[in-house]
């Protein structure tokens, strides 16, 4: 299929009703997708037609009454047809801010300090080649649910202020109406969070998931599988180096590891059944990454390579989200936000379906050719 053609805008863009509606979203993906550096409401206007372009752009952006669920609706049906993707991934953006005037900025703890910006959980559809980003969730301190900034802003009145560990529920509820018919597991990886208490709430909804936790995490070792093993709650971190036994080696040749799976349980019920998995590796315990996971009991194979999904999200959110735009809203508006990085997202898509095509692929418009790490994008 030719990227951006008039079938493709025509899937992403059908919800809006005005036909100018769906050109102005044809072209500000194009313009994301062609203007280099920044990409600000001017800078995107410079592709809009008339004097009053900027105007026009922001306008469309910020205050024009369209819906961006539906578009992310259809942004992820078409992820899913041109990518074949393994998982849901679910991770924390931190999107810096030169001060506190666009939507949702605060100062926002890093392990290298405090930074201004803004916190996003993004809901990624992803495969070991290629990931997109289909849904986000802005976090909002109190200070802008609370007017004059919520009205200032636009910030709806039924969104309400939450921590990020809200944010990412909030992204898992939204999973069955991107994709009905997608049970796809979820791997959800922001560091901010509980892992715990989101991995109990994906044990309560039947989920198969994959979670990020601490070192710190208090568990205990489940005996119906361990029975020779203390009853004591441990942490984590502990378990994953104190059972050697459990150790097992995954993959082959250079890629080739050692990985512990340590059976678990969270919750008093069965469904709390589940395993602590992490790859081991002798004289290191910096860096190490530890999940959570109710896949098999021996599927700790299949949940590192899940896992490792984390890794595709961080790459293609460098190499394609940032050049396309995605963090560059500067904007005050609540639904600007969001219309902004939806639209973001469809650029994101049109980049990683060219590049997972490849040279082969069949040639798209010749208008607004691009050059995105490599790929030409028309």
């Amino acid at each position: 299929m030719e990227l951006l053609d008039a079938e493709f805008c025509r899937r992403l863009f059908g919800s809006l009703q005005r036909t100018g509606q769906r050109m102005k979203a044809e072209r500000y993906v194009r313009g994301l997708l062609s203007v280099s550096g920044r990409k600000t409401l001017r800078r995107l206007a410079e592709g809009f037609e008339g004097a009053s372009a900027q105007q026009s752009v922001h306008h469309f952006i910020t205050a024009s009454p369209w819906e961006w669920r539906p578009i992310r609706h259809a942004l992820a049906r078409q992820a899913r047809r041109l990518l074949a993707p393994e998982a849901w991934v679910i991770g924390s953006t931190l999107i810096p801010k030169a001060g506190p005037h666009s939507v949702g900025a605060d100062p926002q703890p890093t392990p290298l300090g405090v930074v201004n910006g803004q916190h996003a959980v993004g809901t990624w559809l992803a495969s070991e080649h290629s990931v997109v980003p289909v849904d986000w969730q802005l976090r909002l301190s109190a200070r802008w649910t609370t007017d004059p900034l919520r009205t200032r802003a636009g910030v709806p009145k039924d969104v309400a202020s939450g921590s990020v560990e809200e944010c990412v529920r909030q992204a898992v509820a939204e999973l069955s109406a991107l994709l009905e018919a997608a049970p796809l597991p979820v791997v959800v990886d922001v560091g901010e969070t509980e892992g715990l208490a989101v991995a109990q709430h994906l044990v309560s909804l039947g989920r198969p998931f994959v979670v990020r936790v601490s070192p710190a995490t208090l568990l205990r070792i489940d005996r119906s599988v361990l029975p020779r093993h203390g009853n004591l709650q441990r942490t984590a971190g502990e378990l994953a180096e104190s059972l050697p036994h459990l150790r097992q080696q995954v993959g082959q040749g250079s890629g080739r590891t050692t990985v512990v799976a340590v059976p678990v349980r969270v919750l008093p019920s069965g469904r709390g059944a589940l395993t602590l998995v992490a790859e081991w590796q002798p004289g290191r315990r910096t860096g190490r990454r530890l999940w959570l996971t109710n896949l098999a009991a021996d599927g700790a194979p299949s949940a590192l390579r899940l896992a490792r999904l984390t890794a595709v999200v961080e790459r293609d959110l460098a190499e394609i989200s940032d050049r396309v735009g995605l963090r560059d809203f500067a904007g005050r508006s609540f639904p600007g936000w969001h219309r902004h990085i939806t639209l973001a997202s469809v650029a994101h898509l049109v980049v990683a379906a060219a590049r997972h095509r490849g040279p082969g692929g069949p040639a798209g418009p010749r208008s607004d050719v691009s050059h995105i790490n490599g790929t030409t994008v028309r």
